[in-house]
Formats: structure tokens, sequence, C-alpha cells
């Protein structure tokens, strides 16, 4: 699957005050936008045996990360599966008509979300942390 902008799968104004209705959406729209983090730490912690790191996306110069993704050498893994970091900052950059950047994130999940105003897994409708781990098992890493 191409990269895809995570914007595209923004959610709407009913599906940011209702954690049910969010919860309902499709598997890519939920990691797209309003749980990439989950799904980025869930995907590192899939593989303790390679060194995926945490990356997000940003506007250039900016302080706020909009998009969190798991980073392997050059490959990012986000609701898009596995594509080229370049090809997802590029998908990201001209849906948003803005200069993006990518920065990494070392904070812990915790962390991140204080800083980022983001949600922890128990914040949720329901515990996200299986569904993540079932998508990441849908798709095939590039080491493999």
């Amino acid at each position: 699957m191409a990269a895809e902008a995570a914007g595209a799968f923004r959610r709407t104004a009913i599906e940011r005050s209702d954690q049910r209705i969010a919860w309902d959406r499709t598997d890519q729209a939920f990691f797209a936008a309003g749980a990439c983090h989950i799904l980025a730490w869930v995907c590192r912690d899939s593989y303790p045996d390679r060194a995926i790191e945490i990356a997000g996306v940003r506007l250039a110069g900016g302080r706020q990360v909009f998009h969190a993704y798991a980073l392997w050498n050059s490959w990012a893994f986000d609701h898009s599966g596995w594509n080229s970091e370049p090809e997802l900052l590029a998908a990201n950059t001209t849906f948003e008509g803005r200069p993006l950047e990518s920065v990494k994130i070392t904070d812990s999940l915790a962390e991140f979300c204080e800083t980022h105003h983001s949600r922890m897994p128990h914040q949720y409708w329901q515990d996200p942390l299986p569904r993540a781990h079932d998508y990441v098992s849908r798709y095939t890493p590039p080491w493999a």
C-alpha cells in the first residue's frame, strides 16, 4: 500500500468528542488519526530484536507532532504499512500543502502523550493495544 497522508483520515467533530464513534472507524482511519502513536509504539515493541525508533511529523519549525510512526533504517511504519520515510513525508507534505519535518521521539509513550496531548491506551473507549498488535501483524516488515 502506498503511503497516504494521515490528514486524509482526520476525525470529525463528533469522532473527536465521542470515543465510541472514533473507535468504530476502520482500522486505517483509527490508526491514521487518533491512535497513530499507539500503533508506532506497538510496532517498535513487536520487534525487540530490531532498532526501531519512534518519529513524528510536525510543521517545519513547529513543536506539535501531529502524526507518529515507527522508523527502522529508512522504512516508516504507520497506518499505510511499511513505506520509505521520504515517501511518507512527501504524502503528508503534499496533503498539508505546507513544509513538514520529521523529528525523532525519545520520550516514553506516557511522556509523549502528556507533551502532545494524546491519549494513553487506558483513555480509549476500549483497549487499543490488541487492535494495534493485529494491525502490525498484517504487514510484512522490510527485513523479512
